[in-house]
């Protein structure tokens, strides 16, 4: 009893924190994403305590961001992906490239070992795009060109940041495991090309056979035990599971309006999102914040990484124009998550130091913290008759100058 009482506690208390400041910054015209990810920073150890990081609470995170991923993908066509393939590709390698270069480069200026150097770049390389895919839900800009470019590179970014991750961990062993990387890349870049190619049709080929089952809500089980196969795949794989709940909603978006998808996964995500942001926060450690010199080379660090991914993902999209380049850079800051998995792979290995894993720590949270504002400030906002701000093409549509496709 005082078991389960302890469980429901921490549920009540991060749902309705989370919600409450989500509903404060919503008032104040801010991203209410930034109101949950303060309520786990007010919650967790570095403040009042209240709710930790364990196995349950970390697996109620783990689980709001695969179906909030699952339902970005449920409003994400794979034809929209297509039209923005080349675009997404040229994003996604600049956005790795520039932000590790940076980073290794600073870190080797600064006097650290080149495994550490290394491993700070490749915190620096990957998106965490559930930020970036609640904001852009909570504007209702997901059917945006500038949001399908960013969600086609974010997956592009999470293979490659797989493979910077898997070469830095085995210079941390001494020596690089070439079949190893070359087998674990080729699993994921088929895995995900398969189901943003085929997904869609193979899962039209079974629709009269879905429609005839007599279960309530059928097919939206079915598309929930797609998107957690999914997701499983993905970490079997070496991915993020966010990435296969993605490719599900992706494979499905399709039939999405008929079998009402959206209408019913969308409920289930308002539910399970907060947990995640909220434990974001709670990870959070402010006593990090008073090590003398760390301020410094974490303010130098996190200006590298905005700097890194705005330029280097807005030269990606650049043809598109200065409005939307910059809207895909601002998309492609947070770090999130991605980036605190990155540093404790190298806290664990010992390869890396207790101060650099605060730097990166800091990285994480201050890229997190800063893109959801601005990125309401740049992304067009729809009016009431669905319409985008004037100079914005309308959803799924490019300028004139882009009058043949990528793909």
């Amino acid at each position: 009893m005082e078991h389960s009482g302890r469980v429901l506690l921490e549920l009540f208390l991060m749902f309705a924190g989370g919600k409450l400041l989500a509903e404060i910054f919503e008032r104040l015209r801010q991203p209410g994403v930034l109101g949950e990810l303060l309520a786990g920073v007010m919650l967790g150890p570095s403040l009042l305590s209240l709710v930790h990081t364990n196995e349950f609470t970390l697996g109620m995170a783990e689980i709001g961001a695969v179906f909030l991923l699952f339902t970005v993908g449920l409003e994400t066509k794979p034809r929209d992906l297509f039209e923005v393939g080349w675009t997404a590709i040229a994003v996604a390698v600049l956005g790795v490239a520039l932000p590790f270069i940076l980073g290794l480069w600073y870190m080797k200026v600064g006097g650290h070992s080149t495994v550490e150097s290394i491993f700070v770049g490749a915190a620096m390389v990957a998106t965490s795009v559930g930020i970036t895919a609640r904001v852009l839900g909570d504007l209702g800009a997901l059917s945006t060109r500038a949001a399908r470019v960013i969600l086609a590179a974010a997956v592009l970014d999470d293979i490659l940041g797989l493979l910077v991750l898997a070469v830095v961990s085995s210079l941390s062993t001494g020596q690089i495991h070439y079949v190893q990387l070359l087998t674990v890349a080729a699993e994921a870049v088929v895995f995900s090309l398969l189901m943003i190619f085929f997904g869609s049709k193979i899962i039209g080929r079974f629709q009269p056979q879905v429609e005839k089952l007599r279960a309530q809500n059928s097919a939206f089980i079915l598309s929930i035990i797609l998107c957690l196969g999914l997701s499983l795949g993905s970490v079997y794989i070496g991915m993020a599971a966010i990435v296969g709940a993605f490719l599900s909603g992706l494979a499905l978006a399709d039939h999405s309006e008929r079998w009402k998808l959206h209408e019913n996964a969308h409920p289930l995500s308002e539910f399970l999102a907060p947990f995640f942001f909220v434990i974001l926060g709670v990870q959070v450690n402010v006593r990090t914040f008073v090590t003398p010199g760390l301020i410094g080379m974490a303010s130098i660090i996190c200006v590298l990484a905005i700097v890194g991914k705005l330029v280097g993902c807005g030269l990606g999209c650049l043809r598109l124009g200065f409005k939307d380049a910059l809207r895909v850079g601002v998309g492609m800051v947070p770090r999130g998550e991605v980036g605190l998995i990155v540093a404790g792979v190298g806290l664990t290995l010992h390869t890396i130091s207790d101060a650099v894993y605060s730097i990166v720590l800091v990285m994480s949270i201050v890229t997190t913290l800063v893109a959801p504002p601005f990125l309401r400030m740049v992304m067009p906002i729809p009016s009431a008759a669905g319409s985008y701000s004037a100079g914005d093409p309308p959803p799924g549509e490019s300028p004139p100058a882009d009058t043949h496709p990528e793909l």
